[in-house]
């Protein structure tokens, strides 16, 4: 640049401070994404970070998940970006709303957990029953309706966040050790037990029951028969008429509400819903249990539809939200993040220790917006990331059979 032309730039930009009037850099060329998903994984301060970071809007667009699956299936032009859980997958590929997501345009593709691409931790493999994210992570071409079986460029979602579900129980109401997950069932806690009343995520607890219990051993809990759903419910309805539910519940609130009130002392839970009856300062435990753990996942996805500066700020979030920020934002909440390196590296050493290598906290451990999580000396329910995802027994699923089983699950609630 000549000194003449910088003189008139400095002038120009001079002119444009004295008169407070900004040129709108952002606005014009930086598009706005309409992110499609569930509230729980929608956080504001992931969009105005990543705001701060590029200049790209995300409008949150929050549905539940069937919604989020309707939408994609019936209208792809709806949104710019699909957050969804991986067992939607098999209702949504077969339309081809989804493009195959180019893994050579992700900077840190193959840096993903090898969870989700080889059904391993630690190199051993999990559980795969269900919807294991292995099964439906890879398409053949981009704009394919089937399944890959074996790896390839294009990646059907970009994990979000996952993790590994158990019972949640209030230890100093129970007072003995809890170990298994027949003990949902268990007399002993009649009147005092809950689960969740969502049916494709119901029935895979119910069958941690009944195997746990003795009862039946599926040969895929994630994919029943007519006899197995039959066996499943029949099992619950004569634990609800023997009184042994004090509530099914539907909605996160209401299950911090049951456990926190002493109302419930074991119940299906998520884990920031055990992290939410501990921040009121009640004694409340994810426990780990001997058969294993339910896991669940989402991921990103990009609809057919999209195309040219919209494509590439969709490619520009997924690569920033694998780049380690947000990654770490999560890791702070109890889930877990798909690249485990660049979120340690956005991670304090202690923090890293507690949350994912099962270690007793040095330090306080507060949640993102600072509330106590965990004290200095306590260790995280269910250990290690390798023990906790390690444990994997089964994967979140729709079955094949899934209009007879909803049928079913509703008997089991009319009961």
């Amino acid at each position: 640049m000549t000194d003449t032309s910088r003189r008139s730039l400095l002038k120009g930009t001079a002119g444009i401070l004295a008169s407070g009037v900004f040129p709108a850099v952002h606005a014009d060329d930086k598009p706005t994404l309409r992110y499609l998903g569930t509230a729980v994984n929608q956080d504001k301060a992931i969009a105005e970070k990543f705001k701060a970071d590029t200049g790209i809007t995300i409008q949150y667009v929050a549905v539940n998940t069937d919604e989020v699956t309707k939408r994609a299936v019936t209208s792809p032009n709806s949104f710019d970006l699909i957050d969804t859980e991986y067992f939607s997958l098999k209702k949504i590929i077969p339309t081809g709303n989804l493009l195959g997501i180019d893994t050579k345009r992700i900077k840190n593709a193959d840096k993903i957990t090898t969870l989700f691409t080889k059904g391993e931790v630690a190199g051993k493999k999990v559980g795969d029953q269900g919807t294991a994210p292995k099964k439906v992570m890879y398409l053949a071409k981009p704009d394919a309706k089937t399944f890959s079986a074996e790896p390839t460029q294009y990646m059907t979602l970009i994990p979000t966040v996952y993790n590994a579900d158990t019972l949640g129980i209030r230890p100093d109401l129970i007072k003995r050790p809890i170990e298994s997950w027949k003990e949902l069932l268990n007399p002993e806690f009649k009147g005092k037990a809950s689960i969740l009343n969502i049916p494709s995520i119901g029935i895979m607890d119910a069958a941690m029951v009944v195997e746990a219990m003795g009862l039946y051993k599926y040969p895929d809990k994630g994919n029943m028969t007519k006899k197995e759903i039959d066996l499943t419910i029949k099992t619950l309805i004569e634990a609800k008429k023997a009184g042994q539910f004090r509530s099914l519940w539907k909605d996160f609130n209401e299950s911090v509400n049951l456990m926190a009130s002493g109302e419930v002392v074991i119940q299906s839970m998520w884990s920031p819903a055990v992290t939410a009856v501990r921040t009121k300062g009640i004694a409340c435990t994810y426990q780990p249990l001997k058969e294993g753990y339910r896991a669940w996942a989402a991921g990103f996805g990009i609809p057919k539809t999209l195309a040219g500066k919209k494509a590439d700020a969709a490619y520009e979030f997924i690569n920033w939200f694998l780049d380690g920020w947000a990654g770490a934002y999560l890791n702070r909440q109890g889930y877990y993040s798909a690249v485990l390196e660049t979120a340690k590296a956005k991670m304090e050493a202690y923090e890293w220790a507690y949350w994912m290598e099962g270690k007793a906290a040095e330090k306080d451990i507060k949640s993102p917006n600072g509330q106590l999580l965990a004290k200095a000396g306590e260790k995280r329910d269910g250990g290690s990331y390798e023990e906790r995802m390690g444990g994997i027994a089964c994967w979140n699923a729709v079955m094949d059979e899934n209009v007879y089983m909803v049928q079913k699950w509703n008997e089991f609630v009319a009961a």
